[in-house]
């Protein structure tokens, strides 16, 4: 198999330390990424399970399955830099890992290229094709490689690379190698390679019925000015001045995410942070009448929108797990509405804008991260091509979820079925 492209030192004994129990027991098949992360979200202690995969990979040297799940309990135990390294170590094996149909009869094969990285790396298609009659298989595909590695037979391609800095290079490379693809190709890289959130602003802009702040690319010394009184906000992002939100580049789930109302604030933010490069937009106010924020977590198949999630708080950082949905029936119940009468209620009122949105990205496969602004317009947060989209919440709480989440699956299978025949 092709060696991976940046090989790492043999795995050093302190780090078997993290897991604490070794069963008798070793024999482990492989377990995937939406296992894993379902029995995180339960709260089962993975340790025991990292300690048998680590013993039996350490009997089966060629075991790469082993070594990926491994990765994915790593970085989900806080320990992603370990994660990275069983990573590599499973890549420098071999680089194509098959998946079978859930189902059969199989109706195709489908070749998902994707990039090494963590965990918002690439599309998490495996959520989308489980129980499914499509089979898969991973091709893990590297920026350094001279030319794109052989695929196993399939009948379509799927680019699951998601936008990011260090991604770059292998889209650019992907964009070349695949430009006159004999069979379909899904999610085109050069289309992904326009995801970055200084792009978006750019691309979307200007859309009818859309609230899109401006987003620009700045570094550390252009925020020390601003945080010293000597540039205002407007200066870069052309639309007033604070409150603004900055993150770092590359950053997710709300990482560094943090909004600032004035000069000291900003500077108090620059200690806190490492790094040197990040995003710098106007904040805009979003809270509903009744002093809750709600956030949409949407995706375009091929221009159709489905809803997978409504998130809502009382905080303007609304991520799914924090927003109390746990706690609170009558938020869920107002997501089992949204859920079962989306299509004519915020479908309908956003038809123009969505539409617009997928045949701007040109993806055939598209999440977006959404609000309403207060004057009823579609405020856009984030659109990215790796967003997750599951049905791991707990069905008792949640039981209009699995089903509903179900349903998007399989337009996701139909969406890949029809692209094929057409």
């Amino acid at each position: 198999s092709m060696p991976y492209c940046s090989r790492v030192p043999d795995l050093q004994e302190q780090h078997v330390t993290e897991t604490v129990t070794t069963p008798q027991q070793t024999a482990v098949p492989w377990i995937g990424l939406p296992d894993l992360l379902r029995m995180s979200m339960k709260g089962i202690d993975l340790a025991p399970l990292g300690s048998r995969l680590i013993e039996y990979a350490r009997q089966r040297p060629d075991a790469a399955e082993a070594m990926l799940d491994l990765a994915i309990i790593f970085q989900l135990r806080g320990n992603p830099a370990f994660g990275l390294a069983m990573q590599r170590e499973a890549l420098n094996i071999r680089r194509v890992f098959p998946f079978p149909a859930h189902r059969e009869p199989v109706s195709l094969r489908l070749a998902v290229i994707v990039g090494p990285g963590d965990m918002m790396a690439n599309s998490p298609i495996e959520f989308l094709l489980e129980h499914s009659q499509i089979a898969f298989d991973l091709v893990y595909v590297c920026a350094e490689d001279a030319a794109l590695p052989e695929l196993p037979p399939h009948d379509a391609v799927f680019v699951a690379v998601a936008e990011s800095n260090e991604n770059r290079l292998l889209l650019d490379k992907l964009a070349l190698w695949l430009q006159h693809w004999p069979t379909p190709v899904f999610n085109r890289p050069e289309a992904i390679r326009r995801l970055s959130r200084d792009q978006v602003s750019v691309l979307l802009g200007g859309i009818p019925g859309i609230e899109l702040p401006r987003t620009v690319r700045v570094t550390r010394a252009d925020l020390e000015l601003i945080a010293a009184g000597q540039q205002s906000p407007a200066q870069w992002t052309g639309e007033g001045g604070f409150p603004v939100i900055v993150r770092p580049v590359d950053s997710h789930a709300g990482q560094g995410l943090e909004k600032l109302t004035g000069h000291a604030g900003l500077a108090e933010y620059l200690e806190r942070q490492a790094g040197n490069q990040f995003y710098l937009s106007r904040f805009v106010e979003y809270r509903n009448a009744d002093g809750w924020y709600r956030k949409y977590r949407i995706v375009l198949m091929r221009g159709v929108p489905h809803l997978c999630h409504l998130a809502i708080s009382h905080h303007w950082m609304v991520h799914y797990l924090s927003a109390g949905m746990l706690d609170n029936p009558a938020n869920r119940a107002e997501e089992a509405h949204s859920m079962q009468h989306f299509r004519e209620e915020f479908a309908a009122r956003h038809a123009a804008a969505l539409a617009e949105i997928a045949a701007r990205s040109g993806l055939d496969y598209l999440g977006i991260d959404c609000g309403e602004s207060p004057d009823g317009r579609l405020l856009v947060f984030e659109i990215d091509s790796n967003m997750i989209v599951h049905d791991m919440d707990p069905p008792e709480l949640f039981p209009y979820k699995a089903p509903h989440m179900h349903g998007v699956f399989a337009a996701f299978q139909h969406m890949i079925t029809d692209g094929v025949r057409d």
